[in-house]
């Protein structure tokens, strides 16, 4: 079992060329639900590390929301910097006024299973990003 992230965009900027060893882009068909789900047509699955998504900041639960690792709360430096990677690139995207959305789900969810979650970038600094599971995050700029 393993989290897989997916996000979509309506930039056309080739978001493969950031890659490296914590995180990497990689422009594929998503399959069913996530590819009826997903907003923009530029889709990609987003790996970390361990290849799959699973070493990047999760909880399965929102009851903590958005917050900066915490020392009783033990993460892993690599997730905690993947994490900051990725959301730096959503960031650099919604700044140059194009939309983001992604997904984070557990292997084998359904469309219902999917529950979407507002993000706004203003409100939020980028240590305090995580994902959260069987989420579909929309991202803004309080706009």
């Amino acid at each position: 079992m393993c989290y897989s992230i997916y996000v979509s965009t309506d930039s056309n900027q080739d978001l493969s060329d950031g890659n490296g060893e914590l995180i990497h882009f990689q422009k594929e068909a998503i399959a069913e639900p996530f590819n009826t789900l997903l907003r923009h047509e530029n889709q990609w699955f987003v790996g970390s590390k361990s290849v799959c998504s699973c070493t990047f900041r999760h909880l399965s639960s929102t009851e903590l929301g958005f917050s900066e690792p915490v020392d009783w709360f033990e993460e892993d430096e690599d997730e905690i910097e993947a994490t900051l990677l990725f959301i730096k690139i959503v960031r650099r995207l919604i700044d140059q006024g194009h939309q983001v959305d992604c997904i984070d789900s557990w292997y084998g969810v359904t469309k219902e299973d999917i529950t979407e979650m507002k993000v706004n970038l203003k409100d939020l600094d980028d240590e305090q990003f995580r994902f959260f599971e069987n989420r579909h995050f929309i991202f803004n700029n309080g706009d």
